[in-house]
């Protein structure tokens, strides 16, 4: 479960309305195309339909007018606007905000990444839809969901694993801590196999770590001279400043080479940034 800070909220995004809370027909409001959830819990829900049956909805839902009169398009709330039907309920309360398309889909997407419980990739997801559609950079995500830009950069990593692993990380088999480990392991082949082994075995995290590592392909330095502390200890403070993938290689002479990782335009542009290069 991951835990976020306030971030920029609604609050920040919707000025206050003069009209405040209206209620209107269930029926009269159509769902969001850019729901960034793909799945709802079952058991979440039908909590959910019991508590309105007895209370009511209790928060409004966030809504905005459509091109077709007297329908209203949901921004923010399908949850809610699902155990309201299930649960009889006719009108709902609703807060109706103008809103274009693009400012839709953002508030759409910072809505849901703040409130909801969504899986690893579906945060992933929205995260690379905040980028490639809005030019929003993670450092402006991060600010926006009340996260740090580097949980932001690993979690959209996960997009780069194969369909397979990634359908394993959706049906909860393996973990989002598992997927960025396996992202270690370069070659395609060799981070099946591990992935396989992590399924197989049921590796822990730390685990599928020492896996990585051991492999050719893998992020760390060969296994035959063991892991050097005081390089994985330089490795790991320019990882936790730059947020990014980091390899350090040092010869006995005192040359060496360091290589940052990157996955994206974004991703370049925002280490260009930490590192104070102007990307030209």
């Amino acid at each position: 479960t991951r835990t976020r800070g306030l971030g920029r909220g609604l609050g920040a995004l919707i000025p206050a309305t003069a009209g405040g809370i209206d209620e209107i027909d269930v029926d009269l409001i159509v769902p969001n195309p850019h729901q960034p959830r793909t799945t709802f819990d079952e058991a979440a829900l039908d909590e959910l339909v019991g508590s309105m049956k007895e209370h009511g909805v209790l928060q409004p839902l966030l809504v905005s007018t459509s091109n077709t009169e007297g329908v209203y398009q949901l921004i923010a709330g399908e949850r809610r606007l699902r155990a309201a039907k299930l649960a009889g309920l006719t009108r709902v309360p609703v807060i109706v905000k103008e809103a274009a398309t693009r400012e839709l889909l953002e508030l759409a997407l910072v809505e849901n990444l703040q409130r909801e419980d969504l899986n690893a990739l579906e945060e992933a997801g929205a995260y690379q839809r905040l980028a490639g559609e809005f030019g929003i950079t993670q450092d402006e995500i991060a600010h926006r969901v009340g996260r740090s830009r580097t949980a932001v950069a690993n979690t959209m990593r996960l997009l780069a694993l194969s369909d397979e692993i990634k359908q394993s990380l959706a049906a909860g088999a393996i973990t989002e801590g598992h997927g960025r480990a396996l992202l270690a392991i370069e070659d395609e082949a060799e981070r099946r196999n591990a992935w396989q082994q992590v399924i197989d075995r049921g590796l822990t995290v730390r685990q599928t770590e020492r896996l990585a590592r051991r492999s050719p392909n893998g992020a760390s330095k060969p296994p035959t001279n063991g892991v050097d502390p005081e390089i994985d200890r330089i490795e790991s403070r320019i990882r936790d400043t730059l947020g990014t993938k980091v390899e350090l290689r040092r010869q006995k002479n005192g040359r060496g080479r360091l290589v940052l990782h990157f996955f994206s335009d974004d991703e370049l542009n925002g280490l260009l940034s930490r590192m104070g290069v102007a990307a030209e």
